[in-house]
């Protein structure tokens, strides 16, 4: 690779590598789609036969990805107490 100019000019096995790399990180692409659409199918098959709504599955599939139920749960109780502090009539 040289540079002239504005102008790099690459050498054919630089873009042969560059082409590689795009072609990998497409495919990688591809792939998070694919599991996206997955997980999507699997929140509307639960949604669908126990009538669970979508936010809560998908909220139950990341605090289990994550295993952070615990810090979940702390969260959601110092988010009541701040807005029934601020909220409440006095």
């Amino acid at each position: 690779m040289f540079i002239t100019g504005n102008t790099m000019q690459l050498l054919s096995e630089d873009k042969k590598k560059i082409k590689e790399a795009l072609q990998e990180a497409s495919n990688s692409l591809l792939r998070i789609d694919a599991e996206r659409d997955m997980i999507k199918h699997i929140v509307d098959d639960l949604h669908d036969n126990y009538k669970i709504p979508r936010k809560t599955i998908n909220k139950m599939i990341k605090v289990h990805h994550k295993q952070n139920f615990q810090e979940e749960v702390a969260e959601h109780e110092e988010f009541e107490v701040m807005y029934q502090n601020i909220t409440k009539a006095e």
